[in-house]
């Protein structure tokens, strides 16, 4: 075969390797979960860092298609891309264990600012934030999976996505922080569950607590001790960790590990991010389950997470490791 002839053989070999190579990508990315996390990151509580910290060591397993900063406090955009440039130091290390894991300069560009602030009225006023706007170009894409909307701060950026296109319902599903995100903004929340009861909507109000509460903590399962041999000196993300707090809260992760193992199709299930009950509210409301098998120090639904905490700390440490 003379050089020409090779040459076109290379170039044909080549051509067929990037389609191929992008046909895998893209079936790869569509078979995952499309997820939007709404964060109130950078403001009083600093488990929001962790939590951010942990999703994005399983970046590769989602599809993460936005991340908005939202109420309260003083949390902005800019904590979230903070948290994105730490990633991008042990971005390499990653690739090379999965070449699923999004790209810094991907993850910036679905990240935007939402509400500055509370909800002022019982009902959204006509304002709109950049949040609010990526959650509603997102939901009327014509993609066939549902779009898993995060809440870990208020749900202001929700409320007004909902109140300024309300067709975009049926393509999403909130799984929602409360507790403490409640009474920062509970106007939103209540706009929400009042005049949307048709709204797929896990509220988590106490279930979370069982992330860090009871379950098994002997050994180097505890709060601190985990932190300290476990994600301490694994890469920059580890240091990151424990800069911003050194023992586990973690309090919004539940909404990811609920993706991560159990089925999302079913909140009656069980999951490792909890499993929730229905209260006559509406047909596709769920919330902590209050039987008393599920309550740990008295907090509903606690210990449908705590159950699964060896498990799911054994899980994260061989993607901490990653990072060695």
């Amino acid at each position: 075969m003379n050089r020409k002839a090779l040459s076109v053989l290379a170039r044909s070999m080549l051509f067929c390797l990037t389609i191929t190579s992008i046909f895998i990508a893209c079936t790869d990315r569509t078979s995952r979960p499309r997820v939007l996390v709404s964060t109130d990151i950078g403001g009083s509580d600093p488990d929001d860092y962790q939590s951010l910290v942990h999703l994005f060591l399983y970046a590769d397993t989602l599809d993460i298609v936005g991340l908005i900063s939202s109420p309260p406090d003083k949390g902005r955009k800019k904590h979230i891309l903070e948290t994105i440039a730490v990633y991008e130091k042990d971005y390499p290390k990653l690739k090379k264990k999965s070449p699923s894991y999004p790209s810094p300069e991907y993850l910036r560009s679905v990240t935007a600012q939402g509400a500055i602030q509370a909800q002022a009225a019982p009902s959204p006023d006509n304002s709109i934030s950049e949040g609010a706007k990526l959650i509603i170009s997102e939901a009327e894409k014509g993609d066939q999976r549902p779009l898993y909307i995060l809440i870990w701060g208020a749900m202001t950026d929700l409320a007004q996505a909902l109140h300024k296109a309300p067709h975009i319902k049926p393509n999403i599903r909130a799984y929602y922080i409360g507790s403490w995100n409640t009474r920062q903004d509970s106007l939103s929340r209540n706009y929400v569950y009042q005049e949307h009861p048709d709204l797929w909507f896990i509220e988590n109000n106490s279930t979370f607590r069982g992330m860090y509460m009871g379950g098994y903590q002997l050994d180097d399962y505890g709060n601190e001790a985990f932190v300290k041999r476990h994600i301490q000196q694994k890469g920059h993300l580890g240091r990151f960790f424990f800069q911003k707090k050194k023992d586990i809260k973690m309090g919004d992760t539940p909404s990811v590990l609920y993706l991560l193992h159990g089925n999302p199709e079913n909140p009656e299930s069980e999951s490792w991010g909890g499993r929730f009950q229905k209260t006559g509210h509406g047909t596709q409301y769920w919330t902590d389950r209050t039987q008393t098998e599920y309550i740990e120090n008295g907090k509903p639904g606690a210990k449908t997470v705590n159950k699964w905490r060896k498990e799911y700390l054994n899980d994260w440490k061989k993607r901490l490791d990653y990072l060695q």
